[in-house]
């Protein structure tokens, strides 16, 4: 039996990887649980004797069969505890959409904790404290409207100042998201310049999701950044602060960070 209990909590593990994800391979298994390719294919094997419907997509990986539920799977005491600490660092957050979004899941997450965990917990919070955004300023509320945005291929029209202040209305194909010194930049292909740019959400004075959707980006965001660090001058990037941009230096610190910035 002492050697039933490891397997018997690496399948309730794959099961919880199955639920979570679109599609997984038997390699990503293989390399999180550090078993080999063939006892992931016998795991596999065993969870669908117990009635899991996997379907299996050669070539591509596993998924469960769409429409089939399971009951929630307990937290242990740290994966419940590193919940609480995640509340505590996104309440922090200045954006308004992440922290509304973040605290209705958290809610419905603690509701299938246990009594024993729900009381430690409630003391737990009493002992945390971030002082990052002291004042706990909000400065954004569109993050998740753009995330949703990125995934279904969604046109936005956004009001946009420049960092001198100039105002513009254009159409924009959301690409990707990033985070630094505190605020949050949308990568996007803009309609009006025709190429690719980066705007600060605290920037964004108005939002609206258009009826139009656009052909995926013919590019990943590694290479998109990749492509950026091979740029000594016109890098797509606004400085976050009034010194030096942030955004290559962090990609590449190698490289020169004299250069100078595309105008907006």
């Amino acid at each position: 039996m002492a050697e039933d209990k490891p397997r018997l909590t690496r399948l309730t593990s794959i099961l919880t990887q199955l639920q979570s994800m679109h599609i997984i391979t038997a390699k990503d298994i293989a390399e999180k649980h550090k078993v080999s390719i063939r006892t992931v294919y016998r795991d596999i094997r065993t969870l669908e004797q117990s009635g899991i419907p996997i379907i299996t997509e050669e070539g591509k990986g596993y998924s469960i069969m769409e429409g089939y539920k399971l009951p929630p799977i307990m937290f242990t005491e740290e994966e419940a505890s590193a919940l609480i600490t995640a509340e505590y660092l996104i309440l922090k957050n200045k954006d308004q959409s992440l922290v509304d979004q973040y605290q209705n899941a958290i809610t419905k997450i603690k509701s299938v904790l246990r009594l024993t965990q729900k009381s430690k917990l409630d003391f737990l919070s009493q002992r945390i404290q971030v002082r990052n955004n002291k004042y706990n300023h909000k400065t954004s509320n569109y993050l998740m409207q753009l995330q949703s945005c990125i995934a279904n291929f969604q046109v936005v029209q956004i009001e946009y100042v420049s960092m001198d202040n100039k105002q513009t209305q254009r159409q924009i194909e959301p690409f990707a998201l990033y985070t630094a010194n505190d605020n949050w930049i949308l990568i996007a292909f803009c309609r009006m310049r025709k190429d690719y740019r980066a705007f600060r959400l605290d920037r964004i004075r108005n939002l609206m999701r258009l009826d139009t959707q656009f052909e995926p980006h013919n590019i990943t965001l590694q290479e998109y950044l990749e492509k950026c660090g091979s740029k000594k001058h016109n890098t797509p990037d606004i400085p976050l602060t009034p010194g030096d941009s942030t955004f290559v230096s962090n990609q590449n610190k190698t490289k020169n960070e004299n250069s100078n910035n595309r105008t907006f």
